[in-house]
């Protein structure tokens, strides 16, 4: 395993980090959608089994929040660190949404490093920062929470991670002495939200920059359309797309780390071979040509720019967008047959969960980091899986 400074914190952390986001679920996953629901319950086991054998090969940065898996991530990581917590780096994230005064910093907290079952946290974020969730976590005081979990030794370091434009990254950025940032960077998303712009700079001010969804939920790694493999296939040094995707993020000095929210030992396994070969600078012009071909070929297809993140959800009205997006841009990125992609609208998804349920609140737009406008979305794609 390689590893990296993180920023100015002085942390020797592994260039590959675990996410806890998309834990393997019981019963297996039926079709990568299965991963977003947080109804169906962790595959504890398997989940313990993971995280330790990520530890026995040099990974020690994990990653969860509050609201993953429905609020069971952090207590399985916690379970699964246990008798190796000195070896390990625990991030966790406040749920900035959820806070509704100044009394809930504390609140949260407490309660996350119990879920954890730990004495302090290595890593506490601010989870999901865009213009008003900052402004308003400000007003509150939020900084001086910071200043005082740093001073009582509940949190090592700070940081945030973030969805909203460049230049309100810089000034969060610049409002505090932050350890580190989080940011999704890939290649299809090098000039989007903080982008390279935004890497550089908080790398020029020794803030550690780790990167999330460096494989774009899974989407550069897996379901490859034929004519992206084409360019794939047409390299002189034969990769896998995973490993494109990732050694590209690597190849970025300014990066400390790449987070992967793996699913199953397979991909675990992938990744923590992959993660040897992470160097910087290590991509040729032609390979970095060949990758931009790649990012050219997606964006040709791509109809909704959503990455299954889920924080759109739940939705009030009960409407799954994130599946119901990723079907629909299966349908297109990765050619899955649209009659396929009907039954899966007509079969996987309630009533209640379809796109026709959305009561139009606007209470996941509020929350998505990609700012689609999901309501629009919804009504093309709903008319379009119901056709016919």
């Amino acid at each position: 395993m390689l590893y990296r400074k993180l920023g100015k914190t002085g942390l020797e952390v592994s260039v590959l980090g675990f996410g806890c986001m998309r834990l393997p679920m019981e019963g297996g996953s039926r079709n990568a959608t299965d991963i977003l629901d947080p109804t169906k319950p962790i595959d504890e086991g398997e989940a313990i089994r993971m995280v330790r054998y990520a530890i026995d090969r040099g990974i020690n940065y994990f990653d969860t929040a509050y609201p993953y898996h429905g609020g069971k991530s952090e207590a399985l990581l916690g379970k699964a660190v246990k008798g190796s917590r000195d070896r390990v780096f625990l991030a966790t994230k406040l749920p900035t949404w959820l806070v509704q005064g100044p009394n809930d910093f504390d609140r949260f907290l407490h309660e996350q490093i119990q879920r954890l079952d730990t004495t302090h946290l290595d890593i506490y974020l601010l989870h999901g920062l865009n213009r008003p969730a900052w402004h308003r976590m400000k007003d509150m005081g939020v900084l001086d929470f910071l200043n005082d979990i740093i001073a009582d030794g509940r949190a090592r370091y700070v940081g945030f991670s973030f969805h909203d434009d460049v230049k309100i990254f810089k000034e969060i950025v610049d409002s505090y002495d932050w350890g580190l940032c989080q940011i999704q960077y890939n290649y299809f998303d090098e000039n989007y939200q903080a982008g390279k712009e935004g890497l550089m700079y908080a790398a020029s001010k020794g803030v550690g920059v780790v990167i999330m969804e460096p494989l774009r939920g899974g989407k550069l790694a897996e379901g490859i359309p034929a004519q992206v493999q084409a360019i794939w296939d047409s390299a002189k040094v034969k990769r896998t797309p995973a490993e494109w995707a990732l050694r590209w993020v690597w190849n970025h000095p300014e990066v400390s780390m790449a987070l992967s929210g793996m699913s199953n030992m397979e991909q675990l396994k992938e990744n923590v071979s992959l993660a040897d070969k992470g160097l910087p600078n290590s991509l040729t012009e032609q390979e970095l040509d060949l990758i931009g071909r790649v990012t050219k070929a997606y964006k040709k297809m791509l109809k909704i720019d959503c990455t299954g993140c889920a924080y759109c959800m739940p939705c009030p009205s009960g409407v799954n967008i994130p599946v119901i997006f990723s079907l629909y841009n299966d349908t297109f990125v990765f050619k899955r047959d649209a009659r396929l992609a009907l039954a899966l609208y007509d079969r996987l998804l309630s009533p209640e969960q379809k796109a026709s349920n959305c009561a139009e609140c606007g209470e996941c737009e509020e929350h998505c980091p990609q700012q689609i406008m999901i309501i629009e979305e919804l009504k093309k794609v709903h008319q379009d899986l119901t056709q016919g």
